[in-house]
């Protein structure tokens, strides 16, 4: 009897856990909204995978509102930093993105420190 109502509660569970996924389903992952918005030129700089990156939280200052916009100062947004893209004249390709993680706000490089 024990038997028949651990698995009719495991059934039950597992239902209940595949269909709050199913609705979670249907947003993209913010790397791949990023890798998204990209040009092919590129997408074709990124070495692995677009999950092959990382992502932070920003504020945007007066140096990043140069290439983002003076309108977005003070604005958190999610930088989406794709590794192993840098070359000997620029940092690792950056794509930001807005907090609801489906608006692409632009695209840059990070500084290349000179050593």
């Amino acid at each position: 009897m024990k038997k028949h109502i651990l698995i009719s509660l495991l059934a039950c569970l597992s239902m209940l856990i595949s269909g709050c996924n199913f609705f979670q389903g249907g947003k993209l992952p913010i790397e791949m909204v990023a890798f998204n918005s990209l040009t092919k030129e590129e997408q074709d700089k990124i070495p692995v995978s677009p999950k092959d990156s990382s992502v932070k939280k920003v504020t945007v200052n007066d140096e990043l509102s140069e290439q983002l916009g003076n309108n977005l100062i003070g604005k958190r947004l999610y930088a989406v930093i794709f590794n192993g893209t840098e070359t000997d004249s620029l940092g690792k390709l950056i794509v930001y993105v807005d907090l609801n993680k489906e608006t692409v706000v632009g695209k840059g490089y990070e500084k290349k420190l000179n050593n």
